[in-house]
């Protein structure tokens, strides 16, 4: 049962009629998936949402019915190592990933195996920050498989830092290759985030939603991420913005900037999706970085660019083809 796999509280229901379970990923780990039914017609297609680090199916909740309420099907995954999927260190705490490959490998079984089979097409993408870096990574693969992406405040770069990315790459692998990537690289074990001076967003009823829910399911929580972890993002973000490997992406992507983002760096998601061939941008003036947990005054001008970015259509053969593979790491 749905009810035995993902959680809700008053301040945040679950949507209507959907399932829920786990898969094994390739190498074994419990990953935890959901997916939900259109409410109503004509159907327009599946939107595979990606949440991003330290996040869960059950924040999206509010997401979902917006999708749902719109025609869409909507497919998600808990990423390995958070929410309610398998952790990766013996302190489940610690934010850890050997490589984001990994993560693009799961999102890529997730949606051969259980999102083409069951969900009728055509096929959409909804990621947000270190979903939308996976959503890059993964894009050579799904292309004449998703139509669309749209990404909102994708982690390309992080925003604020004294040094470069590049410096901290250097640094973060280097602790990483002398043994000390389970290590915090920021913060330590998960805190509720306080509403004043918060960089997520300005609306205090879905931040108090959001604590709520980890506050009641504390399993679904974490802490900040390791040293591993963020010697990786710097990795990734780096394969994405290489010239042949944009060349490679031929999705039509929507980037969704955040303007008062202090999380992730706007100047570098507008410069990339303007180099990028299918990429266009908008910028959300005065948006923190989780503009799908903002107010509505800014989320709204987020769902307005998804419904004029992702347009209806007959459903298409979920089989025509298959995707190719992941490139390795």
């Amino acid at each position: 049962m749905i009810a035995d796999v993902l959680f809700d509280l008053p301040e945040n229901p679950m949507p209507r009629d959907g399932d829920a379970g786990y898969f094994a990923a390739k190498d074994g780990r419990r990953l935890r998936y959901a997916r939900f039914p259109s409410s109503t017609k004509p159907f327009k297609g599946t939107v595979v949402v990606l949440s991003g680090r330290n996040e869960c199916i059950e924040k999206y909740f509010e997401t979902v019915g917006d999708l749902t309420s719109r025609g869409f099907g909507v497919a998600m995954m808990d990423w390995r190592g958070q929410g309610g999927s398998e952790r990766l260190l013996g302190n489940p705490a610690r934010g850890y990933v050997r490589t984001f490959f990994d993560y693009a490998r799961d999102l890529e079984q997730f949606f051969q195996e259980f999102v083409l089979p069951d969900c009728r097409g055509p096929y959409y993408m909804l990621a947000h920050s270190t979903g939308g870096l996976v959503a890059l990574l993964a894009a050579p693969s799904l292309t004449h498989r998703i139509r669309r992406m749209v990404l909102s405040a994708p982690l390309l770069a992080l925003q604020g830092l004294p040094m470069s990315m590049r410096t901290i790459r250097r640094i973060t692998t280097a602790m990483r290759l002398t043994g000390f990537g389970r290590l915090y690289a920021s913060g330590g074990p998960r805190r509720p985030v306080p509403f004043p001076g918060n960089p997520l967003t300005s609306d205090e009823r879905r931040l108090a939603r959001n604590n709520a829910l980890i506050d009641a399911f504390p399993d679904l929580g974490m802490g900040g991420p390791t040293v591993a972890w963020v010697s990786r993002l710097c990795e990734a973000a780096d394969r994405v913005i290489e010239p042949d490997y944009m060349a490679r992406i031929q999705i039509p992507i929507l980037f969704v900037a955040a303007g008062a983002d202090t999380v992730v760096s706007t100047p570098t998601i507008e410069k990339f999706a303007r180099g990028l061939r299918s990429g266009a941008v908008v910028t959300i003036d005065g948006a923190r970085h989780e503009i799908l947990q903002e107010a509505d005054i800014y989320r709204e001008q987020l769902l307005a660019a998804f419904d004029a970015f992702v347009p209806g259509g007959e459903p298409a053969d979920a089989h025509a083809e298959e995707p190719g593979s992941v490139e390795p790491s």
